[in-house]
């Protein structure tokens, strides 16, 4: 039975060649068309439709790597990236890398081997190894953090630029002693709010103090610790997560201070909690979903033109919706 590498060696191009002027492409040159068709007649060659089909079912899958599923932000993330996928007939399967580098590492070699059709990833760290990914050319969009390792398309928030309004609000209010709980160091989001929150001390003219900074992981229990150990010194807080952000708060009702009232707080991301409390807690809201289907589009597109455009950063704004928690 005759293989495509036979039609293509008898016609004289590559199989590539042949495979683009078998289904049609109009980039293929007439003359290397007809040199095509004619050996297929003579070699009597069939494509095989089946295989190509397996192949596209099991190409037709979309890696979604986030840190925590736990967390609603990335949990609404997620939820766009399979509303968008699944309408243009794509699954997606889900890996949580937990902050930890060498899972995140695992969960890439599996989409690699699987050859799954694109990957979307919230990198652990800056320069979180996607080797494998890029050598077989799987295309990569990242959503909410930066990749410096690799070219790819990007999804963000500006960060920095949310954090300083935070802090500027809570400066706004009267607050003296404001303390930032932020995440670990090297996870970039982590490092732009931090310097979003000096940049908006440096701009009121007031000092920076690493007593009134700690850094943990983007957990309740990092956020339960941290504010235990800065309730002492601060007056309001700038939160770098939700789910610190419980901590915090539960930190706060052992050692009877009430927001709003005893210590002013602010919080990253718009949990469906957040209002159910009282006073309800101010929040900077990114559009979580919104960048996860937007992720889905750009990882679709760079499937369907075959990843040759260059890449694009794409920025959204976050939005500070202020309650009660930050309200004197």
């Amino acid at each position: 039975m005759a293989t495509i590498s036979d039609v293509a060696a008898l016609a004289g191009v590559s199989t590539a060649t042949v495979s683009r002027a078998l289904n049609g492409k109009s980039t293929v040159d007439p003359a290397l068309a007809e040199r095509v068709a004619r050996a297929v007649a003579e070699l009597g060659y069939t494509p095989n439709g089946l295989a190509r089909s397996l192949r596209r079912r099991e190409t037709a899958v979309l890696a979604l790597i986030i840190s925590d599923v736990e967390n609603p932000f990335f949990t609404a993330i997620a939820r766009g990236v399979e509303d968008t996928a699944q309408a243009a007939g794509f699954s997606v399967m889900l890996c949580n890398s937990d902050e930890n580098t060498a899972k995140e590492r695992r969960y890439v070699e599996v989409a690699a081997r699987e050859r799954r059709a694109g990957v979307i990833m919230s990198p652990t760290t800056g320069e979180s190894d996607v080797g494998p990914l890029l050598a077989q050319g799987t295309p990569i969009v990242t959503v909410d953090r930066r990749l410096g390792s690799a070219d790819c398309d990007a999804v963000l928030v500006d960060s920095r630029v949310a954090a300083r309004d935070a802090v500027r609000h809570l400066i706004d209010g009267g607050y003296q002693r404001i303390a930032c709980i932020a995440g670990p160091p090297g996870i970039t989001t982590a490092d732009d709010r931090l310097d979003g929150y000096r940049d908006a001390l440096r701009e009121a003219g007031r000092e920076y103090s690493a007593e009134l900074v700690r850094r943990c992981e983007f957990r309740e229990t990092g956020g339960y610790e941290a504010a235990k150990q800065l309730l002492t010194a601060a007056d309001a807080f700038l939160v770098s997560s939700s789910t610190m952000s419980v901590g915090a708060l539960q930190a706060m009702a052992e050692l009877g201070r009430s927001s709003g009232h005893d210590v002013g707080i602010v919080s990253f991301d718009d949990a469906p909690w957040a209002t159910l409390i009282s006073p309800a807690l101010t929040v900077v809201a990114q559009p979580a979903h919104a960048m996860g289907q937007l992720a889905a589009r750009l990882l679709l597109d760079r499937i369907g033109t075959g990843r040759t455009h260059p890449t694009t950063t794409t920025t959204l704004a976050a939005q500070l919706i202020v309650r009660g928690s930050s309200t004197r």
